[in-house]
């Protein structure tokens, strides 16, 4: 007999992602979908919000909606008023879970501090903050364009405005010592809310980094930051549910986790990613990335869908594989039945998997499939080999 929380994990509700793609600043370590300009309509960037997800809305009746995420860019900027009318356009489309969680991303200026009661009251119950240091030399080498006193504030103001909040930090800086970030993130451990996102500094083709020649920081120091940061958000009671994410019991963000459980998601927005099951197979859909173009066309069309494309079987089995290899609770074989019609051996490698199991990669229990933390630390590897 299926439990209900069974039942949830093998039929996750649909999430929506709205992407917002107007930042300040360019942040030089950045490939998001983001863009500075010098003015934005909001008027018309809401109208046009608001009418794609209609267009969404209309392919995806009776589904039940678990989470909305306002991303980007940075969507604090985004007026109040389209926050709420997004919200209530979601409810008025789907039907909600009642603990429906809400979240938009912000960053630690006193400007868009000021705005946190009117997004509460829009109905965002969980913040997300952009804090990547709390150290002013290390934010000014990542371009940010807050202080560090500025992100305290900001942290404090959320733990005021908001019941679940969350920021991010970096690792992995040039002349980061060992020491530097195991005093940062017990700091951070002080201020912090039931969530923490700590990401390792990669330099991605495309960004100001990339083309200045920054080097990321060798494997074996990555490892030994790797290895601190567990340890400390261990002994905080925030344990990593996803290779870079903390949370207390409770806590995890609810919508990246139906993603990485391979829920079904609407992307609305530049740029946007989705994935929607219809008619029993499951398409890729991606939005328009180019501001202004996918603007001209939502005004059009009602849409600015650049591809839609269906996911293959075998396709959407290393999908799952790929995006729940990342979570500690692993990927689940009887969700991944379900999803897939397939079982977890369909896909693996038996000899690959042999190996790494062998070698403390990973752990097949039951016929879950995990990574242990030596494995989550050499992911693409670990990837590689399970699919050969």
């Amino acid at each position: 007999m299926r439990t209900a929380e069974t039942i949830r994990l093998l039929h996750p509700p649909l999430a929506i992602y709205v992407h917002w793609p107007f930042c300040l600043s360019k942040c030089p370590y950045c490939d998001f979908n983001s863009h500075v300009v010098e003015g934005v309509e909001h008027g018309r960037w809401a109208a046009a919000l608001a009418r794609e997800l209609d267009h969404f809305a209309a392919q995806t009746p009776g589904r039940t909606v678990g989470s909305v995420f306002f991303g980007g860019g940075t969507p604090s900027l985004m007026d109040p008023e389209t926050v709420n009318a997004l919200i209530a356009g979601v409810r008025h489309h789907w039907p909600t879970e009642p603990d429906l969680e809400i979240t938009l991303e912000a960053n630690p200026t006193s400007s868009e501090a000021a705005r946190f009661a009117a997004f509460r009251d829009a109905g965002v119950n969980r913040l997300s903050v952009g804090v990547q240091s709390l150290d002013d030399a290390a934010l000014a080498f990542l371009g940010r364009t807050h202080s560090a006193a500025e992100a305290r504030t900001t942290i404090a103001q959320a733990r005021s405005c908001f019941e679940r909040y969350s920021f991010d930090l970096i690792y992995g800086l040039p002349d980061q010592t060992a020491n530097d970030w195991r005093r940062e993130l017990r700091d951070a451990v002080t201020m912090a809310g039931d969530h923490l996102s700590v990401y390792q500094l990669t330099i991605e083709p495309g960004t100001a980094f990339y083309r200045q020649g920054v080097a990321a920081v060798d494997a074996e120091s990555g490892a030994d930051l790797y290895e601190i940061t567990r340890d400390v958000l261990d002994h905080a009671d925030m344990p990593a549910y996803e290779i870079s994410n903390h949370a207390a019991r409770g806590g995890e963000c609810r919508h990246n986790l139906n993603v990485w459980r391979g829920g079904d998601y609407v992307g609305i927005g530049p740029g946007a990613h989705g994935r929607l099951t219809l008619n029993g197979g499951t398409e890729a859909t991606r939005q328009l990335g180019a501001p202004e173009k996918w603007l001209n066309a939502v005004e059009t069309l009602g849409h600015a869908t650049a591809s839609r494309t269906p996911i293959s079987v075998r396709e959407r089995r290393e999908e799952l594989l790929l995006v729940g290899i990342r979570l500690t609770e692993g990927v689940d074989p009887g969700r991944f039945v379900e999803l897939t019609g397939s079982t977890l051996t369909d896909v693996l490698d038996p000899r690959g998997l042999d190996q790494l199991v062998d070698g403390g990669f990973v752990e097949h229990d039951a016929g879950r499939l995990r990574a242990t933390p030596a494995g989550l630390q050499r992911l693409n590897a670990v990837l590689e080999r399970l699919l050969a």
